[in-house]
C-alpha cells in the first residue's frame, strides 16, 4: 500500500501541470474504475507463439487478475491538436500467471498473490473530432510506465487504444487496453496488457452566465443566453440579440435594429410619432393627407392645404379683395392690393370730403361749431369710415382780420376741434392730425366780405 500511496501522491502532482483544454470546454478530465491484468501475451512472447496464444488473452475467466474494488485512476489534460497528457495509477493482486511449460503449452500459476501497482504517463491522441461525432471518442496512447511486481520493479514501454461513450458533455463511459513491455522481462516482471474500464468525467470549464455555454465560446459570457446565438440573449425573441437590438424587449425588425414598426410605413416605432398610422418618414411616421408640410394630427383642415403658422388651414379673405385678412389692414371691407386690402379714396372723395369741409361753421373767434355744422361732421365721419386705412390732416385757416398770432391760435384750435369730433364718432385715433395755418395760406381776397369767408375754412389733406 506503500507504494500505492506513492502513486495518488504522484498523481495529485500532476493535477498541476499547466496545459490547455481536455476537449474544447474542459480543461481536466479524470477517470476510475476496474482494472485487468492478463500476462498470455507476455508468455507467447516468449514462447514465441504470440499467434498461437493472442485468441487465449481474452479468456477473462481463466486469465485475468481482477480484485473487485476501484483499482485505477488516471487523469488527463488537452496539450491541444486533439493531443493530451494522461497521468494515472492502477493496483492488483496477480493471482493467475501465464507460464510456458514447454512447446506449445502454457499453464496458468498462482505465483503467491503477488502485489502489482503500476504509474503511467502517456500521450494520448483523440480521434472524436476527425470522425465528427460528439458521442464516440476512440483513441491511441503511447508512453511509459512503471511496474512494482511483488519485490521486483521495472520500467515500461506503454502502447495502446481506448474508446470512451460520452453519455453527456462531462460524462463517459471509458475502456482502454495498454501493452507495457517490460525493461526487464525474463520473467522477474513479465511484460502484460492492461485493461482499465470505468467511468470518465469531464471538468473545469468555466460558465460564468451558467447558460450551458462556456466562455472560451460565449459571446456574452455575463449574459445568459443561447446556443442558437453563441451565449447571447435575445430577450424579445425577434433573432437579433440584446447587444444589437436598440428595442430588446420588443420583437422587432432587422431592418430597424430589432425595433418594431407597428403601422408598417417605414418608421420604426421608437421614432414614430404616429405609431398607429401610416404616415412619412418626413413627418416623423405622421401621415399629411393634404401634403401641406403640416401633419394631421396638428392640422386642423387637414384635406385643405395651409400653411403652418395658421395650424395648417388657409387663411381667409373674409371681404373677397383678395387680401388675405393676416395681411388685410381692412379685413371686412373690400379693398385693393396696393393698399393692402384697403379701399382708396380717390380725389372725387377727397374733393368731397373737403366741399363738407367748407361749410363748417364756427361761432365768431371761437372754436365752437354751430349747430347747423352738425349735418355736416356727421356726413364726414361717413365717408372716413369707408376708409379705415386712410389718414388725413386736418387743416385750419382765417382771414387776416385781427392778429396774427391770435388767428394762428385760432385756426389750430378750429383743426384740433374738427379732429376731437371725428374721434369721439369712432374715427381711430391716430388717423387724423390738426394743423393751424392762420391767416398765411388765403385762397382768395381778404379785402371782401365773400373773399373772407372763403378763407375762413377747414381743409382736408390725404396723408400719404
Amino acid at each position: 500500500m506503500k507504494n500505492l500511496k506513492k502513486i495518488v501522491v504522484a498523481l495529485l502532482m500532476l493535477l498541476g501541470f499547466n496545459s490547455q483544454a481536455q476537449d474544447s470546454n474542459n480543461p481536466w478530465a479524470i477517470s476510475f474504475g476496474a482494472s485487468a491484468v492478463d500476462t498470455r501475451t507476455s508468455a507467447g512472447e516468449r514462447n514465441k507463439l504470440i499467434n498461437n496464444h493472442l485468441d487465449e488473452a481474452w479468456k477473462v475467466k481463466e486469465n485475468w487478475n481482477i480484485i473487485p474494488s476501484v483499482s485505477y485512476l488516471q487523469v488527463g489534460r488537452n496539450v491541444g491538436d486533439n493531443f493530451s497528457v494522461v497521468v494515472g495509477g492502477s493496483v492488483n493482486k496477480i493471482t493467475k500467471l501465464v507460464n510456458p511449460i514447454g512447446g506449445n503449452l502454457v499453464t496458468v500459476v498462482n505465483p503467491g498473490d503477488l502485489s502489482f501497482y503500476s504509474a503511467d504517463a502517456n500521450i494520448k491522441y483523440s480521434f472524436m473530432n476527425l470522425i465528427k461525432s460528439k458521442v464516440i471518442d476512440p483513441s491511441l496512447h503511447a508512453g511509459g510506465g512503471y511496474t512494482w511486481w511483488g519485490k521486483q520493479n521495472t520500467g515500461s514501454f506503454n502502447l495502446g487504444a481506448g474508446l470512451t461513450l460520452w453519455v453527456s458533455d462531462n460524462i463517459g463511459l471509458s475502456a482502454q487496453s495498454s501493452y507495457r513491455k517490460s525493461f526487464i522481462d525474463r520473467g522477474l516482471v513479465p511484460s502484460l496488457f492492461l485493461h482499465t474500464a470505468g467511468l470518465t468525467f469531464k471538468f473545469g470549464g468555466k460558465d460564468t452566465d451558467g447558460d450551458g455555454i462556456y466562455d472560451k465560446d460565449d459571446a456574452c459570457p455575463e449574459a445568459v443566453g443561447t446556443k442558437e446565438f453563441n451565449g447571447c440573449p435575445d430577450t424579445d425573441g425577434d433573432k437579433i440579440i440584446d447587444k444589437d437590438d436598440a428595442c430588446p424587449e420588443v420583437a422587432g425588425l432587422p431592418a430597424f435594429n430589432g425595433c418594431p414598426d407597428t403601422d408598417g410605413d417605414g418608421v420604426a416605432d421608437k421614432d414614430d410619432q404616429c405609431i398607429d398610422v401610416a404616415g412619412l418618414k418626413s413627418m416623423n411616421g405622421c401621415p399629411d393627407t393634404d401634403e401641406d408640410g403640416t401633419t394631421d394630427k396638428a392640422d386642423k383642415c387637414p384635406t385643405v392645404k395651409g400653411p403652418k403658422d395658421n395650424a395648417g388651414c388657409p387663411w381667409p379673405d373674409a371681404d373677397g379683395d383678395s387680401v388675405l385678412d393676416k395681411d388685410d389692414k381692412c379685413p371686412e371691407v373690400k379693398g385693393t392690393v396696393a393698399n393692402k386690402g384697403c379701399p382708396e379714396i380717390s380725389d372725387e372723395m377727397i374733393k368731397k370730403l373737403n366741399d363738407y369741409a367748407k361749410v363748417i361753421l364756427f361761432d365768431t373767434n371761437k372754436a365752437t361749431f354751430q349747430a347747423r355744422t352738425m349735418p355736416v361732421l356727421e356726413s364726414i365721419t361717413a365717408i372716413l369710415n369707408e376708409y379705415p386705412s386712410a389718414v388725413f390732416s386736418i387743416e385750419g385757416h382765417t382771414d387776416s382780420d385781427g392778429k396774427d398770432a391770435a388767428n394762428l391760435k385760432l385756426s389750430e384750435d378750429r383743426a384740433a376741434a374738427v379732429v376731437t369730433y371725428l374721434e369721439s364718432k369712432g374715427i381711430a385715433n391716430g388717423r387724423l392730425s390738426s394743423k393751424g395755418f392762420g391767416e398765411s395760406t388765403p385762397i382768395d381776397s381778404n379785402k371782401t366780405k365773400t373773399g373772407k369767408a372763403n378763407n375762413r375754412r377747414v381743409e382736408v389733406k390725404l396723408m400719404k
